[in-house]
């Protein structure tokens, strides 16, 4: 089995993969929580303007020896500490991020089909396939969200359904490879 006889799954594996993901966070409940507005909008986005989009922390420290001072423990102590992501501003321009979580998709499905190719031969049954494909999914679309919550202080229950969400774009990758495969 090669990489191209799977041209198939993997435009299939991408199509499925792509709008799920538009069901889940459209359509479906569990996302409406991940993000809390803060007390005094206003006054957050006045602190806030003029910042050129980039990842921010507070406090900042330069190197490690910062850390230890006694001023950046204060700061660390008193609050709040929190890593802030800044995007363009402006209206949110959804075509070219679907486009990328399209070509996420595509890179996951090539990946999958990469993994298949190199562990299964011509005609390996549904289940092996299903296995293999899926478990590239899961692990494709899941797994960064842990160092998420371990490093920068996502809340757990996000990772947790963000893991959900991996768990059912890695079955139905692995359930188009293993019908189509």
């Amino acid at each position: 089995m090669t990489i191209m006889t799977l041209w198939l799954p993997i435009l299939a594996g991408t199509i499925v993969t792509f709008l799920a993901g538009a069901v889940i966070w459209m359509a479906m409940p569990w996302h409406k929580t991940d993000f809390a507005p803060t007390p005094d909008e206003e006054g957050v986005r006045a602190a806030l303007k003029g910042l050129a989009p980039g990842q921010y922390s507070v406090p900042y420290a330069v190197s490690r020896k910062d850390v230890a001072s006694a001023e950046m423990i204060s700061k660390f102590r008193e609050g709040p500490v929190g890593f802030i992501t800044i995007v363009p501003s402006g209206e949110p321009a959804m075509g070219g991020k679907l486009l990328l979580n399209f070509v996420y998709n595509l890179f996951v499905a090539i990946t999958a089909a990469y993994m298949v190719s190199r562990t299964m031969s011509v005609g390996a049954d549904y289940l092996s396939v299903f296995r293999i494909a899926g478990t590239v999914g899961f692990v494709a679309y899941g797994m960064a969200y842990l160092q998420e919550s371990i490093w920068f202080g996502r809340p757990w229950s996000t990772t947790v359904k963000a893991l959900v969400d991996a768990l059912i774009y890695g079955a139905l990758l692995g359930g188009v490879f293993g019908w189509l495969a």
